[in-house]
């Protein structure tokens, strides 16, 4: 993937100059993108019950709500290519069950069990945000030395990072 610092910073400002001119609310996406995690989570939970009770009510209602996950995924996908859509609801799936398994291990008292579990949660949801952006082409990604993404990434921090880096900077929920 050739992305160098100056196609980044690019990006950011006309994020920033689109915010500011209300074309794109970027934070509204990523409460969609919450919400179709929690949807995700909702079918796995009617199965499970379902299948725990042997009530088949639980397996209709994941049909519903499935439904609904698919209408609101198609508003944060536009586009996708092959496999990028059932790509984006694992990420999104993976990424809120990571955050759960952190949560109950903060709970716990294990801390860098939790805070390490809570740095792959939010890579994988970076990672949804750059594929989804159009910042990332899977096929382009090589590896030339560890975590870099070219020969010109001089900061090696690989895709993670550099999708990590984009979301902190592009998607700011506090801004009303």
């Amino acid at each position: 993937m050739d992305i160098n610092q100056k196609e980044l910073q690019d990006f950011i400002d006309k994020m920033d100059h689109l915010k500011k001119d209300n074309k794109l609310d970027l934070s509204s996406d990523q409460d969609l993108s919450i919400a179709v995690m929690n949807l995700i989570s909702i079918e796995e939970h009617f199965f499970f019950s379902g299948a725990k009770t042997g009530d088949n009510e639980y397996y209709d209602m994941v049909k519903d709500v499935r439904e609904m996950r698919k209408e609101l995924m198609h508003k944060l996908i536009k586009e996708h290519e092959g496999e990028v859509w059932c790509i984006s609801k694992h990420l999104l799936a993976a990424s809120m069950r990571l955050m759960e398994v952190g949560t109950k291990e903060l709970g716990r008292g294990r801390k860098e069990d939790a805070y390490e579990l809570f740095g792959k949660a939010y890579n994988l949801y970076s990672l949804f945000w750059g594929l989804n952006m159009k910042l990332l082409k899977v096929g382009d990604v090589k590896k030339i030395d560890d975590g870099a993404l070219n020969k010109h990434d001089k900061e090696k921090k690989g895709v993670f990072g550099k999708m990590g880096e984009l979301v902190k900077k592009a998607i700011n929920c506090c801004l009303e």
